[in-house]
């Protein structure tokens, strides 16, 4: 965890950063506005050239985190009939574990729903795959006890593609709308309420991004590995922490300027720094809670009230 001062201090950063961000951009044109601080342009807008060194560093890894590369590893060869050689998912449990046959025929026919919410250009690609398997993988913590499941599609050549089928829960968020004054809003899917809020935030989104419906139950389906990288925040000094801290504020601002009037984020953020003291004080609790809940964990293992695989 990044707590104590170090944490602090970059809280504060990245909350003056968002607020100073939001209010660049509301000064903008709307296009301007919506067209500002590409990728490229955002250590120089936040002053972060510490983290230069390992942002090169996170982006060579992310080139490398492929569909291909996990296939390699998560698949074995199979033959077929007349000798043609496939490829099926490993075992690997707890991660990764092999489905029923009728379960993986659901998830399978779902990708019929999917592709009828892609843009008719991606349907031509998707044409040149065949489905091989599909496996049920965990992901992160976020999402544990939720179903999640790995599509292996190979091309022509035997080239792998793997889609994520993962499911959509409602926003944690839904139950505190009413109280703070706003009308629940109707959503019909899940699958495309996540997806649609990704592509608003995110600059460039996944272009293979849709959702489906498995078994009654809403799910987005995106690529799995798709050249993602991400800065581990505990691995950088205070100097980059700041950094690391200016930046995300700006990020945020960017996504946050994408679904609201940034005017109106401006106007509600204010000119003095009391909306970054107190996010920063919100994220210092919200780490400190997290390490207490953590300890909280590791004593109940130790003590065999739950049970855990450590190294996983």
């Amino acid at each position: 965890m990044t707590g104590g001062a170090a944490g602090g201090a970059a809280a504060l950063d990245a909350a003056g950063a968002y607020r100073r961000t939001m209010r660049l951009l509301a000064k903008l044109p709307v296009l301007d506005a919506w067209n500002a601080i590409a990728d490229e342009e955002l250590v120089s807008h936040t002053d972060a050239r510490d983290l230069l060194g390992t942002l090169e560093r996170v982006s060579e890894k992310a080139r490398q985190n492929t569909s291909a590369r996990f296939a390699a590893k998560s698949t074995e060869r199979v033959e077929g009939e007349g000798g043609w050689e496939g490829r099926r998912f490993i075992d690997a449990p707890p991660v990764l574990r092999r489905v029923p046959d009728a379960e993986a025929a659901a998830v399978a026919a779902s990708l019929g729903e999917y592709r009828e919410t892609l843009a008719q250009d991606r349907l031509p690609l998707l044409r040149r795959y065949a489905i091989q398997d599909v496996a049920f993988r965990v992901v992160g913590t976020g999402s544990v006890g939720l179903r999640s499941y790995v599509v292996l599609l190979l091309d022509h050549r035997g080239e792998p593609l793997v889609l994520q089928v993962k499911e959509a829960r409602p926003s944690a968020l839904l139950p505190h709308l009413p109280g703070a004054g706003f009308k629940a809003p109707d959503t019909a899917h899940e699958g495309q309420r996540v997806v649609s809020g990704q592509k608003r935030m995110q600059v460039v989104s996944d272009f293979l991004l849709g959702w489906t419906t498995v078994d009654g139950r809403p799910f987005q389906v995106r690529q799995f590995r798709n050249r993602k990288g991400s800065v581990d925040p505990a691995a950088l000094s205070s100097e980059q922490l700041d950094d690391y801290g200016r930046m995300t504020g700006a990020l945020l601002a960017r996504a946050h300027a994408h679904s609201a009037d940034p005017r109106l984020m401006a106007g509600y953020c204010g000119k003095s720094d009391e909306l970054d003291e107190a996010m920063a004080r919100f994220a210092t609790a919200y780490a400190d809670r997290t390490e207490a809940d953590h300890a909280l964990l590791v004593r109940a293992v130790k003590e065999g009230r739950i049970a855990a695989e450590a190294g996983v």
